[in-house]
């Protein structure tokens, strides 16, 4: 595994992949002399264990060693292709993986920081219809409703939304509840939400599959990220 902590140490995630696809070429180099090293010894055999009066004819003896000569370059060069598809797959990622690093994710839940010097929270609400109000109610953390806004009408999709907290509320955990009406009846129904976190760092799994950012609330798997921003 490899961790990403900021754009300035991304040379250290390009170092351990470059090293790893090293040593992925060695291990390949190690086998391409041992199939030379088969091929020298079967011909070898070959010329050891002839009939004497019944020699190998020499044009068929020449164009063994053509047909062997031609496999090991062919098992080289399919190497060399495989260790350069990897190289770049895996410079891709680390290259993806330094530029989030400052950016924001939405993960899917309820719970938003709000910190001293940011004075906000921000998510986005995802709605598969369209619906008449989107209403927001943040929750402090001892359950008393703090706030309430409205989104007013929206269409089916992601959508944006910020919560400017204003002078008197403290920083802390705060429950964020999206809901939209559910019917002619006045109720609402909760939709899910999906809250903003700084990326602090992100980790690389082998090969480059596998990631996760790192934020506040812990190591989230990409596959959990519904927006970067």
């Amino acid at each position: 595994m490899s961790t990403v902590n900021g754009t300035n140490n991304s040379q250290n995630i390009y170092e351990t992949i470059n090293q790893q696809n090293q040593q992925n070429s060695t291990s390949k180099t190690s086998q391409a002399a041992e199939d030379s090293q088969m091929f020298m010894k079967l011909m070898i055999a070959q010329l050891q264990n002839q009939d004497p009066t019944s020699p190998a004819d020499t044009a068929d003896f020449m164009q063994q060693i053509a047909t062997m000569s031609q496999v090991e370059s062919i098992n080289q060069l399919v190497g060399t292709v495989e260790d350069m598809s990897a190289s770049l797959l895996s410079s891709q990622t680390a290259l993806q993986a330094s530029s989030m690093v400052g950016q924001r994710a939405y993960v899917n839940t309820n719970i938003a920081q709000l910190h001293q010097e940011q004075g906000y929270v921000d998510g986005l609400v995802s709605l598969e219809n369209s619906a008449s109000d989107v209403r927001i109610t943040i929750y402090d953390g001892s359950g008393n409703m703090v706030d309430e806004v409205s989104m007013g009408a929206q269409p089916p999709g992601d959508h944006n939304f910020v919560w400017q907290a204003g002078e008197g509320v403290p920083p802390g955990n705060y429950r964020i509840v999206a809901e939209v009406p559910s019917g002619s009846d006045g109720q609402y129904e909760e939709v899910a939400t999906y809250m903003g976190f700084n990326i602090n760092s992100v980790t690389l799994g082998q090969n480059g599959i596998g990631m996760k950012v790192n934020t506040n609330i812990g190591s989230i798997d990409m596959s959990e990220v519904k927006q970067l921003g």
